[in-house]
């Protein structure tokens, strides 16, 4: 490294929801059938990793535990009840030329999970935790990175009962999860 360059981030935080193991199954053999059906190159994410972030804390060179114990004060402000998800299309986001994500999308099976991220925010900012993404809140499940892209269609519902979220740690390019805390929603 050069004297006075910044470390390269390692770290990334962010809190999610994530399917029961059953679904999160299903998820991955979806993804595997639109990859065959579709002629989509791409390697699926694994079930365990499958989930929907609910807020993206930032990329960090190291693990900021000044940032985890805010955001897990933050997260033990919110009280909500448990709910259902559901994602009935898929498509795929824009990527550039090499990897474009295809994921899962929903309507009105997405309007719980749009109220928990807005009440999470709520108590991160609160906590003087800034969001680390510019841009609205579009609830979605990444199911792969494909060298190609895929129309937005329709596909048989696929959702599960929302009973946690949970802030997590990841590494970066490693494809490695860690939760460091879970919360629960009210049953």
């Amino acid at each position: 490294m050069i004297a006075g360059s910044r470390k390269p981030f390692t770290d990334r935080l962010f809190f999610a929801i994530f399917p029961d193991l059953q679904t999160a199954e299903r998820i991955a053999q979806l993804a595997d059938q639109l990859c065959t059906e579709n002629r989509v190159e791409g390697k699926p994410l694994p079930a365990g990793q499958l989930h929907v972030t609910l807020d993206f804390l930032g990329n960090y060179a190291g693990l900021p535990k000044d940032k985890i114990a805010m955001a897990s004060a933050a997260a033990a402000t919110v009280a909500m009840p448990g709910f259902e998800v559901a994602f009935d299309r898929v498509a795929s986001f824009p990527g550039n030329r090499r990897s474009q994500p295809l994921v899962l999308l929903g309507n009105d099976g997405v309007v719980a999970l749009t109220s928990l991220q807005r009440t999470l925010r709520q108590a991160l900012d609160a906590a003087g935790l800034p969001a680390a993404s510019k841009g609205g809140y579009k609830p979605h499940v990444t199911v792969l990175y494909g060298k190609r892209g895929l129309p937005k269609q329709a596909i048989q519902p696929v959702g599960w009962t929302a009973r946690e979220f949970a802030l997590v740690h990841s590494r970066i390019g490693l494809r490695q999860y860690a939760t460091l805390g879970r919360w629960s929603l009210e049953m």
